[in-house]
């Protein structure tokens, strides 16, 4: 992995902390809020290991229409639903209901 690849994915890291318990975001809006709306992929790919990091809550990154897809990445089969369920977000089939009520926008958060 190239150094500035490594410096995204902390930043991608520092804005994933942010993330209040009972609420998601989305790859692409964490991409945005970096300055690189076209970088949501790369979003995806910090956050394939970051479950594993202290303090990073991965589970509450999901794709644009609240879909779990990173759901593979995690331990056990529905570990990142049990998580968001733990904190009050309800997901049927891999998709997380009343998605607009859940979503953090770190664009307007943490301006």
């Amino acid at each position: 992995m190239n150094p500035d690849n490594k410096n995204f994915f902390q930043k991608v890291y520092e804005v994933a902390r942010q993330i209040p318990e009972g609420r998601v975001t989305s790859y692409g809006a964490i991409a945005k809020y970096l300055g690189m709306a076209r970088s949501a992929r790369m979003v995806g790919w910090a956050m394939n290991g970051a479950g594993r990091l202290e303090g990073v809550p991965a589970h509450r990154v999901v794709n644009k229409i609240g879909l779990l897809t990173g759901k593979h990445h995690f331990d056990g089969t529905n570990l990142m639903q049990q998580l968001l369920e733990n904190e009050g977000v309800k997901v049927v089939d891999n998709q997380i209901i009343d998605f607009d009520k859940h979503f953090w926008d770190p664009f307007k958060e943490l301006r």
